[in-house]
């Protein structure tokens, strides 16, 4: 089976951000793949791996400079979500994805937020699957079931 989100980590230290990802990929039933390659020291890896993905959604993780989602954006015509890593250059890695030049853009979501990489991934894909539509409405019940007993319980408690 074709991977339907090909995820690029800018390195390996990216990976606790990807498994974010990873873990709601798998719970919408989203088949992926996951590769490491760098858009300043592997370019020509990047490019390998887009061009010959038949993924219909990437999602791009890097800190500091975070060129990586912009050079996936490159190669390209489908969805780019682009994820920084916060780090040392974090506002650095926020404006490299947030900051596309016109006609090549690049979808963010927040400081390490491979979670909601994912969601919006499963978002995109739903328009034409019924499937991950429905998953990702019980997800978002789940979230508003836990947020009522959340209130149940601080409203007894204070």
């Amino acid at each position: 089976m074709m991977a339907q989100v090909l995820i690029v980590m800018g390195s390996k230290s990216d990976l606790p951000v990807a498994e974010k990802a990873v873990a709601l990929l798998k719970r919408f039933g989203i088949s992926y793949e996951a590769a490491v390659a760098s858009a300043h020291r592997t370019p020509s890896r990047v490019e390998e791996l887009v061009k010959g993905s038949d993924a219909d959604v990437f999602i791009a993780i890097a800190g500091m400079a975070a060129a990586l989602p912009g050079v996936v954006a490159s190669f390209t015509v489908k969805p780019v979500i682009g994820v920084p890593v916060s780090g040392k250059m974090t506002l650095d890695a926020i404006l490299s994805i947030v900051q596309m030049p016109p006609g090549i853009p690049v979808a963010s979501v927040g400081l390490d937020r491979g979670d909601n990489a994912a969601v919006l991934a499963a978002e995109i894909l739903s328009i034409g699957d019924r499937r991950i539509a429905d998953a990702l409405a019980d997800y978002r019940r789940e979230m508003a079931d836990k947020v009522a007993k959340d209130s149940e319980e601080v409203s007894v408690s204070v």
